[in-house]
């Protein structure tokens, strides 16, 4: 009897959780904060445009426009609980993985794969300019479906 008492109990909202993230990363916990952050780091790391994570919003009710998307998903990158990997002028993706790895973007699919730190080496880096340090080094491999006859 416990068992179906559990299974019918709705999960405990991570909005609490949430809430507290936002609140220790300096910023504020609006309710629009609160649901994007509920789509974005409610289940595995991944990587999500502005565009899709507007899609998912639209389709779990939330109404927010694509400007406060882009907004917020820097808001979220310049906290540190994004990384923000630029794909070409136009178009960037953020990861909910922020430790230190690197990326391969099929392009077909328009799609982000993690590839883990260690499996690309340098022999050197080049010195930061006078003043300044290296703060991460992003690594983007691009890669496609194999043409038949290749």
């Amino acid at each position: 009897m416990s068992e179906r008492l559990s299974a019918a109990r709705p999960h405990p909202s991570r909005k609490p959780c949430l809430t507290a993230v936002l609140r220790m990363a300096g910023l504020r916990p609006t309710r629009q904060r609160v649901a994007l952050a509920e789509l974005l780091f409610g289940g595995p790391h991944r990587h999500v445009s502005a565009e899709q994570l507007h899609g998912e919003a639209s389709a779990a009710k939330v109404n927010v426009s694509l400007a406060t998307i882009y907004n917020t998903l820097h808001q979220f990158h310049e906290a540190g609980l994004l990384r923000e990997v630029a794909i070409d002028a136009s178009r960037s993706y953020f990861d909910t993985d922020t430790s230190d790895h690197h990326h391969f973007y099929v392009e077909d699919e328009q799609r982000m794969i993690d590839i883990p730190a260690e499996a690309v080496e340098f022999r050197t880096l080049p010195s930061a300019p006078p003043g300044m340090e290296v703060a991460h080094v992003d690594v983007v491999i691009r890669a496609r479906r194999a043409r038949l006859g290749s």
